[in-house]
């Protein structure tokens, strides 16, 4: 993975500061490691290969090496908890606003933390907030994206798809991780 390419997105705070891993247990548990040792703002954490991903609900997100998205990132908003009511969904159309604009495709959004297309899931996202009283200390968002994936076996082969399934042919990981940054910047601007 070129991660200068996903320095050069177009963003102030996010994924500025990168930690590759060619193969972690979660990049969630590793960013909030980091968080609580209060990284910079906007660090993100990438994996070709994460093996103990976690999903929503307790549930483990897998992923085949070096195909698919696999990443955490930090924040730490100046803001009251109520104030990030919406976030999970607004992080969604932010994925579907950089899909639709790199390639054409419309995604659809299964509230609150899944994208879907031709009724499968494509993507799933993590949001985690860790607070102090009514202040917010930092939040989590973790989003694995299933990219160059073609084959799923098991529960997944009926319910999971991914962009090389649905359009047979590759595409770049980086440039999907960067322009996410992007117009998820966008997006929360005013609680970064």
């Amino acid at each position: 993975m070129n991660i200068e390419k996903i320095k050069n997105a177009n963003t102030k705070v996010l994924g500025k500061n990168i930690v590759f891993y060619k193969e972690i247990d979660s990049t969630q548990d590793e960013i909030r490691k980091m968080a609580e040792k209060h990284t910079a703002n906007g660090t993100l954490v990438i994996a070709d290969n994460q093996f103990s991903g976690k999903g929503t609900k307790g549930r483990v997100w897998t992923t085949e090496s070096g195909k698919n998205i696999t990443m955490s990132l930090v924040i730490y908003p100046n803001c009251k908890v109520e104030e990030l009511e919406g976030l999970t969904v607004n992080i969604a159309e932010a994925i579907k606003e950089a899909i639709k604009e790199l390639y054409g495709y419309k995604l659809d959004i299964k509230e609150p933390n899944d994208l879907m297309i031709n009724g499968k899931k494509i993507c799933g996202i993590l949001t985690q907030s860790v607070t102090l009283a009514e202040k917010v200390d930092y939040v989590l968002i973790g989003i694995g994206f299933n990219v160059n994936q073609a084959e799923f076996e098991g529960e997944l082969l009926n319910i999971a798809t991914s962009l090389k399934k649905e359009f047979n042919m590759e595409f770049e990981r980086e440039e999907i991780v960067a322009k996410i940054l992007e117009k998820l910047e966008n997006r929360i601007t005013n609680i970064i």
